[in-house]
């Protein structure tokens, strides 16, 4: 009788087998990166190597290392007017330097390319998809969009970010503004309003190529940490709000489609 249950147990898997092997993680961060064509290709190469370093450098590993379990789950995808699904990196685990290294040589491998159009909410979507199938369960969820413009096409941002957010996703926001545009207003104060969301959300500005490398790696660090930066955009009285659809309003054709959210 004895053996038939432990049979039984060895087939179906006891309770203590489950709990040992359950995929519990600090944190699971997926990385979306910003691959739309008002990146030119050295910003792009300088943006990859930036996360290349993130990833191998010493403090990222010790950050890592110093959460309660001691270990990530990380993804990665790149995106522009739609996601780039050639461009995934799966979720891996990272727990010491070799891991790390691992998952970087596989971003490394990856060819350098740029498309059209800028669809943070396109990547929302997929980011929430990709963390809410995954085999992990993390403390925190985070999607780390970067980008260097405001949404132009695909569905509004905002649905997208609350929708995320209301499944316990973390947003947080890397705004590139090397070559800030006039007509679409700051963009860190777009996407501290527009796109980034949840409990100790927050958005980094890099203003220089040679920052992002600093920038990305203290990104990392914070979200894997669980630790929130000291607010660096607040608005004065009486200073406008981010307009959310204006990436959307200065395309051409935008007012030949219908928006009900502009109504409101």
């Amino acid at each position: 009788m004895l053996g038939t249950i432990a049979l039984i147990l060895a087939l179906s898997g006891s309770p203590i087998q489950t709990a040992a092997m359950a995929a519990d993680v600090d944190v699971e961060l997926l990385l979306a990166v910003d691959m739309s064509g008002s990146m030119d290709m050295e910003e792009a190469r300088v943006q990859r190597s930036g996360y290349l370093q993130a990833l191998r450098h010493p403090d990222f590993i010790n950050a890592v290392q110093g959460g309660l379990l001691g270990r990530i789950a990380i993804g990665y995808f790149e995106w522009a007017g739609l996601v780039n699904e050639a461009s995934v990196v799966n979720w891996q685990v990272i727990e010491n330097a070799t891991d790390a290294e691992a998952f970087a040589a596989k971003l490394e491998a990856r060819p350098i390319g740029t498309r059209r159009g800028t669809s943070i909410s396109n990547a929302i979507l997929f980011g929430t998809g990709l963390i809410d199938s995954n085999a992990f369960s993390g403390a925190r969820r985070v999607i780390d969009v970067s980008g260097d413009g405001p949404n132009n096409t695909g569905p509004p941002v905002t649905p997208a970010r609350n929708d995320a957010v209301s499944r316990g996703i973390i947003i947080n926001g890397l705004a590139i503004l090397i070559r800030p545009s006039v007509s679409t207003g700051p963009l860190d104060q777009y996407y501290a309003e527009c796109v980034i969301g949840g409990p100790g959300s927050f958005v980094l500005p890099v203003h220089e190529p040679e920052d992002f490398a600093i920038a990305i790696r203290q990104k990392l660090i914070l979200e894997v940490s669980g630790l929130t930066p000291e607010p660096a955009l607040r608005l004065a009285a009486g200073e406008a709000a981010a307009d959310c659809m204006i990436g959307e309003k200065l395309r051409p054709g935008f007012l030949d489609r219908v928006y009900p959210e502009l109504d409101r």
